[in-house]
């Protein structure tokens, strides 16, 4: 990654600039047609799964009433009184008059005929005699040899539901060997005789399983018994046979309807599983959907050929263009080297009108700008020089006036005169504070102690009294701020609040930590301002209106709250609020920049 960013920087900049505009051009075409082709082929899977799903509920109902068909059927034959007592007869060894059969056969035979005849779902309804004493009565009554003829009778138990067997009970006859019968085979049990016949109610396979036979495109469906025998209709395949092991498998045993989506051996599988209790097994119908999914692959890969080719033609154009665009920039380019090594009197010509030529003209001014202050160096260091005399000159006369005010000091306290004594002492500290040069910030405490010897002799000035009241806690004490920030707050309160009232009053300073911030609340009890004094000083200290100079030592209001700007940011500084003939207070905010004392 690191050496794609450096041959990333060692690029052209048309190059660079080719590279992002393809970058954010194809990047997000690209994720769009990912996302496209996913919901593609997702709505093809959500659409076979939705058509397999309601044709496999359909499937539900329709096996349901074709199962109650032939068991209500196989009911009405053993609820048949007379058939019973035929059978009866016959298991007993009685004899039968032919009267009795003619009757037999006009009333309950044809009764029995119509009802078969009366469901087209059915195939027929056979009972088969135990004897072969009975007289047959097609398509109803046979004796007990056909029933051995069936395909089923080979089973060591055959009651219950048989499958997928031909119709052999007439072999002299040649029947249609291509239609497969469902059977339920049941008993016909006499309290006294036992066994006394079987009745085989009868469907074909294909009315009981159409979706088996029928001839759909990439469409296919067995039946699964629990024995793990399957039954084809006629749609069996080879590619079928391989994938019923993963087919079964995925099956889930606790549904009674599923379908699911499977990915095997190279197909895209739609599977619908219905467990059945009657007749006891799993249908099972799939939909080879491969076609689909491959068709949205192929969609895929051609919109992929063309995007890349789209690409190639669109990496061409942008480069010629951006080179176009950026010639302007190369001859600056250009300039910016030859003033590299030196030659400042170089120009760029042929500046155009857009920002390209803007920047030549703006190069132009600031080279002739390098010259001006080039030529102006020299004056400038004659100018430092002078300032450092100057400095040491200032330094020289400070350190004459500590002496002479430390004299008067001494005479001060020899004849005993300590009020003039402290007065001297606060002024020196004063001036020490005030012509002592820092580079940086102050700690709040000196400050304050500054404040202290200020107001010690600003009280000797007047004939009252000015208290200093200080609350600020150990934190905000050694917290930082530009020198000078807080005495002039406290020289405005007494130039332009106190003085005017002339009479015993106080200065209180406040200090509460509030979030990170530090917040020094400076009040006076002077005689305040109404909202339009308070609302054009804020202007002033806002720089919306001139505020023609600031207090008497020359730092005013605006220049604190410039101060503390510059040094902490915009969002710290001053705000002011007042009330006439009240109070007026000066709130101060500053970060804390240090969090241990």
């Amino acid at each position: 990654m690191k050496k794609i960013g450096e041959s990333f920087r060692n690029q052209k900049l048309n190059r660079k600039f080719t590279f992002v505009i393809i970058l954010f051009t194809i990047i997000p075409i690209g994720i769009f047609a990912g996302i496209l082709f996913y919901i593609m082929e997702n709505n093809a899977i959500e659409e076979s799964l939705d058509y397999m799903s309601y044709t496999m509920q359909r499937n539900q109902d329709a096996i349901k009433t074709k199962v109650d068909s032939i068991s209500m059927s196989t009911q009405f034959f053993l609820t048949d009184q007379a058939l019973n007592e035929i059978l009866n007869y016959s298991s007993a060894g009685r004899e039968i008059t032919t009267q009795q059969w003619l009757e037999f056969k006009k009333t309950n035979v044809s009764a029995l005929e119509r009802l078969v005849n009366n469901n087209p779902l059915l195939y027929g309804v056979r009972v088969y005699a135990n004897t072969e004493t009975v007289q047959e009565m097609m398509p109803i009554l046979y004796q007990n040899a056909r029933m051995h003829k069936q395909e089923w009778t080979q089973k060591e138990d055959y009651f219950g539901w048989n499958f997928d067997y031909t119709d052999n009970i007439f072999s002299n006859i040649n029947m249609n060997q291509n239609r497969k019968i469902i059977s339920l085979v049941t008993p016909i049990i006499d309290p006294d005789y036992g066994q006394i016949g079987t009745i085989e109610a009868a469907m074909t396979m294909e009315t009981m399983f159409p979706s088996m036979y029928e001839s759909i495109e990439d469409e296919w469906s067995f039946f699964y018994k629990e024995d793990g025998t399957l039954y084809f209709g006629g749609n069996e395949t080879q590619d079928s046979k391989k994938l019923l092991d993963q087919i079964i498998a995925n099956k889930d045993e606790t549904q009674e309807l599923q379908t699911t989506y499977l990915k095997t051996e190279g197909q895209n599988l739609v599977v619908s599983y219905m467990t059945l209790k009657e007749p006891a097994g799993t249908l099972i119908c799939v939909n080879n959907i491969t076609k689909n999914i491959q068709r949205v692959y192929q969609i895929r890969n051609i919109f992929i050929l063309v995007m890349l080719l789209f690409t190639f033609v669109l990496i061409l154009f942008i480069n010629w263009i951006v080179q176009h665009l950026l010639k302007q920039f190369y001859e600056i380019l250009k300039t910016i080297r030859v003033v590299q090594k030196g030659n400042l009197d170089t120009v760029i010509e042929n500046c155009g009108k857009d920002e390209m030529g803007e920047l030549g003209i703006q190069i132009n001014i600031m080279l002739e700008r390098i010259r001006q202050l080039m030529e102006d160096n020299i004056k400038r260091e004659m100018l430092v020089k002078n300032s450092e005399i100057r400095a040491l000159q200032n330094q020289i006369n400070a350190h004459f006036i500590y002496n002479v005010l430390e004299s008067i000091k001494m005479m001060a306290e020899v004849d005993e005169e300590y009020a003039i004594s402290d007065a001297v002492t606060s002024l020196g500290k004063l001036l020490r504070y005030g012509m002592k040069w820092v580079s940086g910030n102050v700690l709040v405490e000196q400050e304050l102690e500054y404040i202290k010897d200020y107001m010690t002799l600003i009280n000797l000035r007047f004939d009252y009294e000015i208290y200093l009241s200080l609350n600020i806690p150990e934190l905000i004490l050694k917290q930082e701020i530009p020198k000078m920030s807080l005495q002039p707050i406290v020289e405005n309160a007494i130039h332009h609040g106190i003085e005017q009232i002339a009479e015993d009053t106080n200065i209180y300073i406040k200090g509460y930590v509030e979030g990170n911030d530090c917040i020094i609340e400076i009040t006076d009890s002077g005689k305040g301002m109404n909202e339009k004094e308070v609302e054009t000083l804020k202007m002033k200290i806002a720089g919306e209106i001139d505020s023609n100079g600031g207090s008497g030592n020359g730092i005013g209001l605006k220049n604190v709250q410039d101060r503390i700007q510059i040094a902490f940011g915009h969002e710290y500084g001053i705000k002011i609020s007042s009330m006439l003939g009240r109070y007026t207070k000066i709130v101060v905010r500053i970060p804390i920049i240090h969090t241990q004392l």
